[in-house]
């Protein structure tokens, strides 16, 4: 069935009001500019040095006209002796240093914050994900894999622009906005009247205006993430879009999505232009008015001309620190809600699995015996569903298992509680006599090894995929292990060997030698407990028999879990459990389930037996 064209469901949106519980855990992030503790500080103290000889810019420029201005009073006919040359000089050596200053300590500080801004990003990053990677599975089975690297890219660098960009920004907003009121006040308190009681009608619009867009922008957040997971599904099932020649659909999907974005984008555009003009009239509108009170006021002389210089500069200043206030209201509610994202992740209580190849504890010695008593088990995501009934079953160490059924019958489900990705409700898992549950994580499944019915290898070399079994292997181990598991040939035959790379996933390699890559990685591995799924049941009849060869060997001297819908390739499995609505409805040999005239098993053999005889005969 194809993938619904009505937009996949996303996460909601968490709250994004100024709160104090907010505020404080998007402070606590700047635990993370510790190491760069120093440098923030210095430029912390450039950003100070910066706004502070950004407001005697305004000052040194009207002092400069007012010395022209009153060396053409003295000489009104342009007397060159006549001109105030020295405070004119002295004066523009003034701004000119000041200049310099605000652009010297304006590099530092971006410099210092966008290095501090980077390193800490990185750190956030790396906890992040190696907290993301140290989850259990039931939180995997719970989140969607576009959510998951979202909160990875978007939400991490909308954090990391509030703590080294919106709240250094906002602290030099605000003493731009502080000084700005204190000099012109000195300035002039008439005109710094009327610009007062303008300026808090313009912020309460503003705030208004800015909350709407700022619901908007989120919501055209949203349908842009729908698209994204649009392209991200398509691309993971790329092969069935080509095998259903379905691409027509799927750029449909897309275009929808993108349409679907627009609308909300165009309406937030509309929104942004009604807010632009009615800022824009109200601001050139409230200095209109004050160039009006100002004029008259230096016509009655009661104002300079470089007193007036002065106002406006600083007026402007002001109106730009309470616009660029607002701008960040609105940067520091997205941060917020990013933060909450971010720290849900951060809060996870993750697998007790070490984090470094070097905190890597040494294992304890596993033979492989097996037992499952009285097992039950639900999936935390359903857990209306109860997987598993009651269920036992054993193996001893060496032995080889199988497990035969139906599909959902829960075979799967018993390896992935085999290997700790969930821990039963009811009953015990049993390994070598002592419950799953007292090993450690690292050391339980460093002794398993999983060959799976799908191989999905990594997208480097196959030196690098065979070695993932144990990093750190040397070449002459890899091939060893290769040679073992039938793979060398075929590697050899590739002109690059060993360093051919295997592309996405694996695809510029045959099921058969994905396959064999990942029983040579098993090899390397050299686990206890083997677990096969499916491992030979999509190949052609050549590779299936190169793979049954490199399983034997494998197998030998290791207890082995196999799971099984043909038959034909558990024959010699010292147990079979047949497996059927999470209970075990019988076990024993091949034989001896054969020998069951009313049998599950021997319904299935006898059914499989008779599509092999048909087929044989077309």
């Amino acid at each position: 069935m194809p993938p619904s064209d009505t937009p996949p469901q996303t996460e909601e949106a968490p709250p994004t009001r100024l709160t104090r519980e907010g505020l404080t855990e998007t402070f606590r992030l700047f635990s993370y500019t510790r190491p760069y503790a120093r440098k923030f500080i210095l430029a912390q103290l450039c950003l100070l040095v910066s706004s502070l000889t950004g407001l005697a810019f305004p000052y040194c420029t009207g002092r400069l006209i007012d010395s022209a201005n009153l060396s053409v009073v003295r000489s009104p006919v342009r007397d060159p002796t006549a001109i105030d040359t020295a405070n004119i000089n002295a004066t523009t050596l003034l701004l000119l240093s000041v200049l310099i200053l605000q652009s010297v300590t304006s590099a530092f500080q971006t410099y210092w914050l966008t290095e501090v801004g980077e390193r800490s990003l990185a750190d956030l990053r790396r906890d992040t994900y190696a907290r993301l990677i140290r989850l259990p599975m039931s939180f995997f089975g719970q989140r969607r894999v576009g959510e998951l690297t979202s909160r990875l890219a978007a939400d991490l660098s909308v954090i990391q622009g509030t703590l080294t960009g919106a709240v250094p920004q906002f602290l030099g907003q605000l003493i731009t906005l502080v000084g700005g009121i204190v000099l012109i006040t000195i300035t002039s308190s008439r005109l710094a009247l009327g610009i007062l009681i303008t300026l808090p009608l313009i912020l309460i619009i503003a705030v208004i205006f800015g909350r709407r867009v700022h619901k908007i922008a989120r919501e055209a957040q949203d349908r842009l993430a729908e698209t994204n997971v649009i392209v991200e599904e398509t691309l993971q099932s790329i092969v069935s879009v080509k095998s259903f020649t379905n691409e027509g659909y799927e750029a449909t999907r897309y275009r929808n999505g993108m349409e679907r974005f627009i609308l909300v984008a165009l309406r937030g555009a509309r929104l942004q232009g009604a807010f632009g003009g009615l800022m824009s009239f109200l601001g050139f509108g409230s200095i209109v008015s004050v160039i009006w009170y100002g004029t008259r006021l230096v016509a009655s002389g009661d104002l300079t001309f470089g007193q007036m210089t002065r106002f406006l500069l600083y007026a402007m200043y002001v109106g730009g620190a309470m616009g660029g206030i607002t701008h960040l209201y609105g940067e520091l509610r997205r941060a917020m809600g990013a933060t909450q994202r971010v720290r849900e992740l951060l809060q996870e209580t993750p697998e007790d699995t070490p984090l470094l190849m070097t905190e890597q504890p040494t294992p304890e010695p596993i033979s492989g015996s097996i037992s499952f008593e009285n097992v039950t088990f639900a999936y935390p995501a359903r857990n209306e569903v109860v997987v598993l009934k009651n269920l036992s079953l054993s193996a001893k160490s060496g032995q080889r298992i199988a497990l035969v059924g139906p599909s959902g019958g829960g075979k799967s489900t018993i390896v992935s509680l085999l290997m700790r990705f969930y821990d039963p409700d009811l009953g015990r898992v049993l390994i070598d006599g002592k419950e799953a549950r007292g090993y450690s994580l690292h050391g339980l499944r460093a002794s398993m090894a999983i060959v799976p019915q799908e191989v999905l290898l990594f997208g480097g070399t196959i030196a690098e995929n065979i070695a993932y079994g144990r990093p750190g292997a040397s070449q002459s181990e890899i091939e060893e292990a290769a040679q073992k598991a039938n793979a060398h040939l075929f590697i050899s035959e590739f002109p690059e060997g060993y360093e051919t790379i295997v592309g996405e996933r694996g695809v510029k390699l045959s099921g058969g030698q994905r396959q064999r890559v990942a029983i040579a990685r098993a090899i390397l591995h050299n686990p206890a407990i083997l677990i096969l799924d499916e491992a030979t049941s999509s190949l052609d009849s050549e590779s299936e028999s190169l793979v049954r060869q490199a399983l034997e060997t494998l197998m030998q001297g290791r207890t082995s879990v196999i799971i099984a819908h043909r038959l034909a390739t558990i024959r010699e499995a010292d147990c079979i459990y047949v497996i059927k609505d999470g209970e075990v409805v019988e076990h024993g040999t091949h034989t001896e389930l054969v020998a069951h005239e009313e049998g599950v098993y021997r319904n299935l053999s006898e059914l499989q037996f008779d599509q092999a005889l048909q087929l044989s005969q077309a």
